[in-house]
């Protein structure tokens, strides 16, 4: 009878073992492949985070420099299911990677093709820009997935009244980033809100002050249509302070500066995004 219940104790003992293997082999929960990029046969999602706001260096394959990327950030980290291992190269996992990339039209640098473990890819898709990631370990037994669907920090700060004024006080004028317009046009979005009540609390505060709003573009586009829609927005800006804020018009005075005055690069997109502001300068 002892033996007997040995051997059923051995036998539940293999069944259970067996299926923790089973279940060490599946995807963990709420885990799941980056819409983009589909699974690599023979292997199981072992572990994945996302944040909404993150960053991550890459190889940007058209200059093969280092570049960090600012967006969501969906990591995956993936396993060979047992019974594969060994079944798979470098080069195989790779080229998975690398083919659903060229396919989309995106492109990619293997850092040493000749042991190609880490590859950048860059995508545009859809009006977004995609940055993505492998990096395979010893024997292709694992492989770990970055991805960053680039985008800019929601800018949840909004410059008040004295920092504002504190800029005016140091320097003579101070660059805003909370007033946004629609795309080449001159209408200010509603989120704009609570950068222009910050202005009028700031002319308030000082009766005597008087200012000029100027605004400023990147250089995409030409010349003529930057100055012009730089000078269109400054007055969009005027005019909301004077119809929506009760503020006197003759301490307002709108100007345009087009790409005149840049205070970082063009040649990249967050560049761009700090030359499109709109500046108060004091009279």
């Amino acid at each position: 009878m002892s033996r007997l219940k040995t051997i059923i104790c051995w036998i539940l003992g293999f069944v259970l073992a067996t299926a923790g293997m089973a279940l060490a082999q599946e995807d963990k929960k709420g885990c799941k492949d980056h819409p983009l990029f589909s699974r690599m046969e023979g292997y199981y999602l072992w572990t994945c985070s996302v944040g909404d706001f993150d960053a991550y260096d890459f190889i940007d394959p058209a200059t093969k420099q280092k570049v960090t990327i600012e967006g969501k950030k969906i990591y995956s980290g993936y396993s060979e299911k047992k019974g594969l291992k060994g079944k798979h190269s470098f080069t195989q996992v790779s080229r998975n990677y690398t083919n659903a990339i060229e396919k989309l039209g995106g492109t990619f640098w293997v850092n040493d093709p000749k042991n190609p473990y880490k590859t950048s890819m860059r995508l545009l898709k859809d009006g977004k820009e995609i940055w993505a990631y492998i990096h395979i370990d010893t024997n292709a037994g694992s492989f770990h997935l970055t991805v960053v669907e680039k985008q800019a920090m929601t800018q949840e700060i909004v410059a008040d009244a004295k920092f504002m004024a504190d800029g005016l006080h140091t320097s003579g004028h101070v660059a805003l980033y909370g007033i946004h317009f629609d795309f080449n046009k001159a209408d200010i979005k509603p989120e704009s809100g609570p950068a222009l009540k910050e202005i009028a609390s700031l002319l308030r505060s000082d009766p005597k002050l008087r200012l000029y709003v100027v605004g400023h573009t990147d250089n995409a586009g030409g010349y003529e249509y930057n100055m012009k829609l730089s000078q269109t927005r400054a007055e969009a800006v005027v005019k909301e302070l004077v119809n929506k804020h009760e503020i006197g018009a003759a301490r307002l005075t709108s100007g345009g500066a087009g790409p005149l005055a840049p205070v970082a690069s063009n040649d990249t997109e967050e560049g761009r995004a700090k030359n499109r502001r709109v500046e108060l300068v004091k009279q």
